[in-house]
């Protein structure tokens, strides 16, 4: 036996050693006996004993390691979702258990870190009920000063084991684990930085799962931290009091794991970090003011080495720059404390003052910004992980935390960086310039909280005249030796154009638009682009016209050379210039809509940069003079698209319909009657046979917006108005198809919503085809904004059947629904569930006071339906997703009139909540429920008819309405102006329908209150009795 073993264990070390061949095929072939070995028991304790044999070679027992960290984490337990068969048997796991940890004392780190990967991986699942031994053995290691590399090895396991840790385990481990921890963090002079750093970030693992804790077992966890808070605190201060070193990256590591740890300390366990934190104050200061020479020395200057990028052995940074900002999140944290942050509140402008220099450029940031101008546009338009974000995120909190109280300590504090950098020029410093763009950036970071101070009066000092000074210190001059400050001025000129006054803003634009057209450094034309984008549109057009070609020429010369992130900002800058440079627009329009069109054309597949084109040729458009020469130089190519789609880029149809639909918007009708010659067969086509997507949600915003820019007169355009009513039906039929997938769908519910609207003689004969196509839609649909929108034409279809609402109820009543007793019952059950999920001015308006109209009718029907009430909760603790699997959400059941009646109480709690309401006397129910202005009356009249159209799977959904929406997006946009529903008043809308039916019918209304919570009753009783 012994033999066999040993034979078998000289195979392993011989097909490891080959693994590491030259040749490929050898290493094929021994990589496949591996793999066969890996199906034989035994395995996993031969590779534990390669890697424990010292003798050995260190390369091949690194891979034996390697390879037994990969085993165990797949073969351990077979219900872990990297199982990979075979389980290790009981028997080898017992061994194993045995084996793994005694390799922990290894002398060679690598070695160590895949063991204590592997013994972690085994604790996960076997400790402690299968491996009780395992936490002594370790704390053993731990406390054995006689072998630094045993201790290095735990401590790592322990690193790893507790990341994994759950609310089960940690209670019982802190009070043992804690205080051996404490005695390497304590014992500085037998322990070096780098162990005790680790030592401390256990601390910070098992306090933030003690934080998690503390929303169920807050007594527990509280009378567990207590105890030892102090202490942990006193040692933290020991750490945090000597200045900061130079060039010692393990001093700024155990530094930032300290951070962390009061971070989590005042964040999880607020009331007792709060007795004990004012140790802790002067220390934290000592090591945020020392720092400040070391990050300027090492990362500003570069005169020492900063050691970025340098990463200890669990991938975690170490560099300087990590170590501040983690300095920084320490004082947000501290900041973000109602008690903590008056500790700060009488030192907010020293606060400020060292700050500031923090969000100086570094040489590493100069050096990368002044060769690629994309990465300082995305650095400056985006939060990246940086010392100068983090301090300026400082300062952001500083003002939201000590608001008005502090805004002149901030300008102060500013103002005495901005001195001393002019003092450091006039010493001859070559660097004086980064300070006073540091300064100027400081006051950009919180442009707009200083804008509202200003306007409020609570400010000191005069913002402009400060600016003013500040911006034109330099203007003019240095510009190719210094050109981030110029940049840095010339975006503060934009920020806070509305204050530095006219004679400064049109300096400011004449010397940015000089840098435009001038040889500069590409920073200085970013900074120029920022401020003529601004300052154009509030700057006296009568100066600036003389110089719009010559800019415009000047941006179209940078368009050419501009790419990702710079592009952006060129368009956007020739934007604000075609905006404000009607007069000369006409003459240029020939120039530069064919360039901005290829720009288009190049990027359509990039949405940032195609929308950006698009709204500069919206702009051009909206020039008097302009919208033909733009649309009759499109329309050729884009027609030439739509004909042959299958043929052209990816990506350039859809853009193609985009851009279409934005030349339909505001445009002359003989114009769109164009466009409609042109591209509105095509349209259709692309909605009845494309595949794609994209090119369906697109093609069906631009078919409702022919829709609703043609109205009447579009059947006529087409000739015959029964074919072109038909190609329109045939494309709702297919948006509306039950089995098309629910994205390209997804701007159906606009389209027809379009139809109804401006086509209602015509769509009523379509209108029980149009419900029963509505609902297997909404049945099949898989997207919730998609549900919502198809809601919202039931919603529209019930205000045009009135005052009969009745009627259209009936229809439902007559239309299936799978797996429903009626379409009714499917559509009020959906409707109940997803009301408070609608988003949009004009969507709410629709469905809010349809609920009423419906609600008013007292159909017996109604009450029939039984719906989602209250949730009820029926756990308490935190809802993992096991516990949401073991006790799903229960709602209690109501009569749907009950909940009618509360999800019109619930818009009005929001609205008192939110202080809308109105005084005025007109009633909106009155004007609503007898009808729509200006909107067919009869377009129900012939429901019970046995009309048919070609629409065999009408059914509709209608774009998916974010929560960001405004008032002039999406459907509110083609409705504005046309449909009366989108005027009423929804405060009093609800008030009038309160009223009406507390005073007809007050047994059957005080019945339903009944169901409603407490806070729905108060809301309709404040209504009522106003």
């Amino acid at each position: 036996m012994a033999a066999n073993a040993d034979r078998d264990k000289q195979w392993l070390i011989e097909c490891l050693t080959a693994t590491l061949d030259t040749n490929r095929d050898v290493r094929s072939f021994a990589e496949a006996a591996l793999h066969q070995a890996s199906l034989q028991a035994g395995f996993a304790v031969a590779l534990a004993g390669i890697t424990a044999n010292k003798e050995l070679p260190l390369g091949l027992r690194q891979l034996a390691a390697v390879l037994l960290k990969q085993f165990v984490k797949q073969h351990w337990q077979e219900d872990d979702e990297a199982f990979v068969p075979p389980v290790v048997s009981p028997d080898e796991k017992a061994v194993l258990r045995q084996l793994l940890p005694s390799s922990l004392n290894d002398p060679h780190g690598k070695i160590r870190t895949a063991i204590g990967m592997a013994v972690a991986s085994v604790a996960h699942c076997d400790w402690p009920d299968e491996w009780p031994d395992l936490l002594p053995y370790l704390l053993k290691l731990i406390g054995d000063q006689s072998s630094m590399d045993g201790v290095r090895g735990a401590l790592r396991c322990l690193a790893l084991i507790s990341g994994d840790l759950d609310d089960a385990l940690v209670p019982t481990l802190v009070p043992v684990l804690f205080p051996c921890l404490y005695t390497i963090v304590s014992s500085s002079h037998l322990y070096e930085k780098s162990l005790r750093a680790k030592a401390i970030s256990i601390v910070h693992s098992c306090s933030s799962v003690l934080g998690t804790m503390c929303g169920v077992y807050k007594t527990e966890t509280i009378a567990l931290m207590k105890p030892m808070l102090k202490p942990w605190i006193e040692q933290f201060s020991h750490i945090l009091q000597p200045p900061v070193l130079l060039e010692d990256p393990d001093d700024w590591s155990i530094r930032m794991e300290v951070s962390k740890c009061l971070i989590q300390f005042i964040q999880n366990f607020p009331s007792i970090t709060e007795a004990e934190f004012s140790v802790i104050m002067a220390p934290m200061w000592q090591t945020f003011v020392s720092c400040l020479e070391v990050y300027e020395q090492s990362s500003i200057k570069g005169i020492n080495d900063s050691y970025s990028g340098r990463y200890d052995s669990d991938g975690v940074e170490n560099s300087l720059e990590s170590f501040v900002i983690q300095l920084f999140e320490l004082l947000l944290t501290i900041m973000a404390n109602r008690k903590l942050m008056k500790v700060i509140g009488g030192n907010v402008q020293e606060l400020v003052y060292y700050t500031i220099p923090f969000l100086q450029m570094t040489e590493e940031q100069e050096h990368t910004w002044s060769l690629d101008a994309n990465q300082y546009v995305a650095d400056e338009d985006d939060v990246t992980y940086s010392c100068r974000v983090s301090g300026a995120l400082l300062l952001e909190e500083v003002v939201n935390a000590y608001g008005e109280e502090e805004f002149d300590s901030i300008i102060e504090a500013v103002q005495k960086r901005f001195n001393q950098s002019s003092q450091e020029k006039y010493d001859g410093s070559t660097d004086w310039w980064r300070l006073q763009e540091a300064s100027i950036f400081a006051l950009s970071s919180v442009s707009e909280s200083l804008l509202e101070a200003q306007a409020s009066g609570i400010i000191r000092f005069n913002l402009g005249d400060l600016l003013g000074q500040m911006l034109t210190a330099n203007i003019g001059t240095g510009i190719n030796e210094y050109p981030f400050l110029h940049a840095r001025a010339f975006s503060a000129a934009a920020k806070f154009s509305s204050v530095i006054g006219q004679i400064v803003r049109e300096q400011f634009l004449h010397a940015a638009m000089k840098a435009i057209a001038s040889d500069v450094p590409a920073p200085v034309k970013v900074g120029a682009c920022r401020a003529v984008a601004q300052l154009l549109q509030e700057s006296n057009m009568r100066v600036v016209q003389p110089y719009t070609i010559d800019l415009l020429s000047a941006l179209i010369d940078l368009l050419r050379q501009a790419s990702d992130e710079t592009l952006h900002l060129v368009l956007e800058t020739i934007q604000a210039v075609v905006k404000s440079g009607h007069q000369q627009m006409l003459s240029i329009e020939p120039i530069i809509s064919p360039i901005i069109l290829n720009t288009w054309a190049e990027h359509v597949s990039d949405p940032f940069i195609s929308i950006d084109a698009i709204e500069v040729l919206e702009a051009i458009k909206n020039v008097p003079g302009c919208t033909g020469p733009l649309v009759f130089r499109i329309l050729p190519s884009v027609k030439a698209m739509m004909e042959s789609p299958n043929s052209q880029p990816t990506g350039l149809v859809a853009g193609s319909l985009d851009l279409l639909t934005m030349l339909l918007k505001d445009t002359p009708i003989d114009i769109v009657k164009a466009m409609f010659d042109a591209c509105f067969h095509p349209v259709i086509r692309l909605i009845l046979e494309s595949k794609d997507h994209s090119e369906m949600q697109n093609a069906t915003e631009c078919l409702a917006t022919f829709v609703s820019r043609g109205k009447q007169e579009l059947l006529a355009w087409g000739g015959d108005p029964h074919v072109t009513m038909k190609s329109m039906l045939d494309a709702a039929s297919r948006l509306l198809d039950p089995d098309l997938d629910s994205s390209g769908s997804l701007f159906v519910g606009s389209y027809v919503l379009q139809l109804i609207l401006h086509l209602p003689s015509q769509m009523a004969h379509h209108i029980r085809d149009l419900v029963g196509a509505l609902v297997r839609r909404m049945q099949s649909c898989e997207i919730a904004g998609l549900k919502s929108s198809l809601l919202l034409i039931f919603a529209r279809l019930v205000h045009l059947s009135a005052p009969n609402v009745e009627q259209f109820i009936e229809l439902l009543l007559a239309v299936p629904a799978a797996g429903y007793e009626n379409a009714l019952v499917y559509v009020m059950s959906e409707w109940s569930k997803h009301q408070g999920e609608i988003n949009g001015s004009y969507q709410i308006k629709v469905t809010t006071a349809a609920l009423a109209l419906l609600l008013s009718t007292r159909h017996p029907q109604l009450a029939k339906i039984n719906v989602e009430g209250h949730l009820i909760k029926s756990h308490a603790g935190i809802t993992t997703r096991s516990k949401a699997k073991l006790f799903p959400d229960q709602w209690t059941i109501i009569p749907l009139p009950a909940k009618m009646l509360a999800l019109l109480a619930d818009g009005l709690v929001e609205m008192q909540e939110q202080g809308v309401g109105s005084d005025d006397e007109d009633s909106d129910w009155e004007e609503i429920h007898d009808g729509d202005d200006g909107i067919h009356q009869d377009i129900l009249v012939s429901v019970e008819s046995n009309a048919r159209a070609s629409m065999k799977h009408l059914d509709a959904m209608a774009k998916a309405f974010d929560e960001s929406i405004d008032d002039d997006d999406g459907d509110d946009g083609l409705v504005k102006g046309v449909d009366p529903l989108n005027e009423i008043n929804v405060a009093n809308y609800l008030m009038d329908f309160l009223a009406k039916f507390s005073n007809t019918d007050r047994p059957l209304f005080d019945h339903l209150c009944q169901s409603l919570t407490v806070a729905q009753r108060n809301a309709i009783e404040r209504v009522l009795n106003k």
